[in-house]
């Protein structure tokens, strides 16, 4: 990790088109400014891990769906297999 001291109105670049600038400093609290291109998603650390943990969530959920929907349909007979029965010996 990178660390840096900068003042308020001192900024940052990172690549080629953000640049982070700190707007003030007021006791424990920086107000920062970010300047992106519209395409590079800016967030919060904790609205980034609760997006990430609500996706998370949502593709469990699918398929937790998707495996219900199968054990159902296998329950209320589905079509038969296209493998026929064996015979036990």
């Amino acid at each position: 990790m990178l660390v840096l001291s900068r003042r308020p109105g001192e900024a940052l670049v990172i690549g080629d088109g953000i640049r982070v600038v700190i707007l003030s400093v007021e006791g424990e609290r920086v107000r920062v400014g970010i300047e992106a291109p519209r395409e590079v998603p800016v967030l919060r650390a904790e609205l980034a891990e609760a997006v990430s943990e609500e996706n998370t969530r949502a593709a469990r959920a699918g398929s937790r769906r998707e495996l219900l929907g199968r054990l159902q349909g296998h329950l209320k007979g589905s079509p038969p297999s296209s493998h026929p029965p064996q015979e036990r010996r």
